[in-house]
């Protein structure tokens, strides 16, 4: 009976301090806890601008099993993790993420959860370094996503997990350029198994997300996730809607009524304004962003171009290429045959 085999990928970008200690916990897991299975390593690397690709160079050098994706550009965090789940071959895929965050040394675990017949073991963060705003900016969205999403994503989980070949390929056939992880395996992962774990602190020292990148990370989750968001604006327009009209026909009345007396004010017409003004803009913005994330997703591109592979086996060749020749010496046959015979008498 052959030897199961682990896909191990890896997400980075500036990872440089942590290449070679990242290699080291994860064959030393390998050797002394896991030795019955064959193992691959593979850094796919998100057009890092320090010295990230030289190091993984150097270390896949010296070892087969270190392989490596290099993007031509950076392409971004969802797409680049997305795409690094499809580029192992093992029975099953093992992603966590350069920067050291996620111990490598709880892969047992998923391995035991998935050897008992789960398709996704993935860690769920029982702690982590972050700060108490940004703890508290995190409940607050998926409290929202909870509230109004059609598919509850998984809280406080990165991607960090462990993924059976079976659910990988249902990752392969889905046709979207930038996918949100997060809601995918929420949708797809039929088989999950959570696993609560402390996260660590980022080997380079602060994290590669900004508030930017948060909330772009927010919005794509929430656009990716619901569709309640944009309904809601509907209702509140007609509730507002038939509020102002109330509002209007009571102001129309005592108008009519106490003609010389009644003065509707500038006070009040200025709030009303604003406040409508306020309301519109909001919904506007939440459109904008369904717009966004529309435009993106119906763009006709690859989700990322890979600018180098290192220690992949070089890809067969097509059987059409292997025909070619033989077509083009048949092409040559015919034309010397033509010619011959036009040659006799």
């Amino acid at each position: 009976m052959s030897r199961r085999t682990i896909s191990v990928v890896i997400p980075s970008f500036n990872e440089e301090l942590s290449v070679q200690e990242m290699v080291d916990r994860l064959t030393a897991v390998f050797r002394d806890e896991l030795p019955q299975y064959d193992y691959e390593i593979i850094f796919v690397d998100d057009y890092s601008t320090d010295g990230t690709r030289a190091e993984i160079r150097r270390i896949a050098k010296t070892d087969a099993r270190v392989k490596a994706v290099f993007n031509a550009r950076n392409f971004g965090f969802h797409r680049n993790v997305f795409s690094a789940l499809t580029y192992g071959s093992g029975d099953a895929t093992f992603m966590l993420f350069g920067d050291m965050q996620d111990p490598p040394e709880n892969l047992p675990e998923f391995v035991r959860a998935w050897e008992s017949g789960k398709q996704v073991v993935i860690g769920q963060r029982r702690s982590s370094d972050e700060g108490f705003v940004m703890t508290g900016l995190r409940h607050l969205y998926y409290a929202v996503i909870r509230w109004f999403s059609d598919t509850t994503q998984i809280p406080r989980f990165t991607g960090y997990g462990l993924y059976d070949r079976e659910f990988v390929r249902v990752l392969e056939g889905i046709d979207d350029i930038q996918p949100f992880f997060k809601a995918v395996v929420a949708e797809y992962g039929l088989n999950v198994e959570i696993i609560q774990y402390d996260q660590g602190k980022s080997a380079r020292g602060k994290s590669n997300f900004n508030f930017l990148r948060n909330y772009d990370f927010a919005m794509q989750g929430i656009t990716s996730s619901t569709k309640l968001l944009m309904r809601l604006a509907t209702f509140v327009a007609a509730v507002i809607g038939f509020i102002c009209l109330g509002l209007a026909i009571f102001v129309l009345i005592n108008k009519l009524v106490n003609w010389d007396s009644y003065d509707v004010g500038e006070a009040s017409i200025s709030v009303g304004i604003f406040f409508l003004g306020a309301v519109q803009l909001f919904f506007i913005g939440v459109l904008g962003e369904y717009i966004l994330s529309i435009n993106s997703r119906v763009t006709a591109k690859p989700r990322v171009v890979v600018g180098e592979r290192v220690n992949f086996d070089p890809p067969a060749a097509p059987a059409v290429a292997q025909a070619a020749p033989a077509a083009e010496s048949h092409d040559v046959v015919a034309e010397a045959t033509k010619d011959e015979l036009e040659s006799r008498p």
